[in-house]
């Protein structure tokens, strides 16, 4: 499976990873993974090799929604970047403009010599002119103290902002190892699990993938999603139809479309379809709306699946979903209860 998350480039603009947060989330996810014994991925008997190969993929599914967490939190923290930015500028020119207009009036001043005001009184020759640039010069004397007043309040803004983008900053940056980190452990994952398969027999491998869908089943190819009942709402008829179309395309780990997907991204690009902005992950996408008991569950519905909520799919009716289920595996339906079941929301 492959990333489709981009790079960013160095600099303020740098905004890879996740944040401080989500680098614990996942240092406890990777030491949680563990590795298998030496030799363990080609090692295991023929009769325990789906759920050798199933407890890599769930293993795989849950770091892999760790790390989809970790790039929403990444992308976040990357606009938090380039708004401190667009800020700092902003106030470095205030800064600049206060400088120079401070500076212009100062040197105004030096140029008029510094004469003691009583003595220019005294050599005027228009003293009433000069009574009224006097009380002209106290004023500008007035407006600079509160220019300065201006600029000093501007610099300590300017330092704050300065240091929180440096903040933010060094939070990327610890974040971005921790990703890179975090994918290698995912990918490790899979290659035994590739590794496992491929060291079957044609035959074993063929009762592989009977028994790995064992009890499941296609819905017959003419079933319309009318013919499960009404959706929970248009915007969740929608979705589904937005789901189905996506049949047939590729499992690809932090995926969100439209050429491949993991779960969650499924869903959130289902719902996006729908007009609706879904969170990254299946934790969050949990909590996205309403809590109904699976009894009541309508077309459009998010059933997600195991305690700690890493697999999601859409309920199409008659008992079955549409989800991407895992590496291998594309985009299908599947019975409702192909795992423990979490919850069911109604977004």
């Amino acid at each position: 499976m492959g990333s489709h998350r981009r790079h960013a480039p160095s600099g303020f603009d740098r905004g890879v990873g996740a944040a401080c947060a989500a680098f614990t989330v996942l240092s406890a996810a990777a030491a949680a993974l563990g590795a298998l014994p030496a030799g363990s991925a080609v090692a295991a008997p023929h009769g325990g090799t789906r759920a050798e190969v199933d407890r890599l993929y769930q293993e795989a599914e849950k770091a892999t929604e760790a790390y989809d967490k970790a790039g929403e939190r990444a992308d976040r923290l990357h606009r938090r970047v380039r708004d401190a930015q667009d800020r700092i500028a902003r106030e470095q020119q205030r800064v600049n403009t206060l400088r120079e207009a401070l500076g212009s009036v100062a040197g105004a001043q030096y140029r008029s010599g510094g004469l003691d005001p009583s003595l220019a009184l005294l050599f005027s020759d228009d003293p009433g002119d000069y009574l009224d640039k006097a009380a002209t010069l106290d004023r500008i004397g007035a407006h600079q103290a509160g220019e300065l007043r201006a600029l000093r309040q501007a610099l300590r803004r300017l330092a704050q902002e300065r240091a929180e983008a440096t903040r933010t900053l060094a939070e990327l940056d610890r974040s971005r190892k921790a990703v890179l980190a975090h994918k290698r452990t995912v990918e490790r994952k899979l290659a035994r699990a590739r590794q496992l398969l491929n060291s079957l027999s044609p035959d074993e491998r063929r009762a592989y993938d009977r028994a790995s869908r064992s009890g499941r089943s296609d819905l017959p190819p003419g079933l319309a999603a009318a013919d499960a009942g009404p959706a929970a709402s248009g915007r969740a008829a929608a979705a589904l139809a937005a789901a189905r179309s996506a049949l047939g395309r590729p499992y690809v780990w932090g995926a969100n479309g439209p050429s491949g997907f993991d779960c969650s991204g499924l869903m959130q690009w289902a719902y996006a379809q729908a007009g609706v902005h879904l969170p990254r992950t299946s934790q969050e996408q949990r909590l996205a709306g309403r809590h109904i008991p699976l009894s009541q569950a309508r077309p459009g519905d998010l059933v997600v699946y195991r305690s700690d909520a890493s697999h999601v799919g859409m309920y199409v009716g008659h008992g079955q979903v549409i989800h991407a289920p895992h590496p291998g595996a594309p985009v299908r339906y599947d019975p409702v209860h192909m795992m423990p079941i979490s919850s069911v929301t109604r977004v």
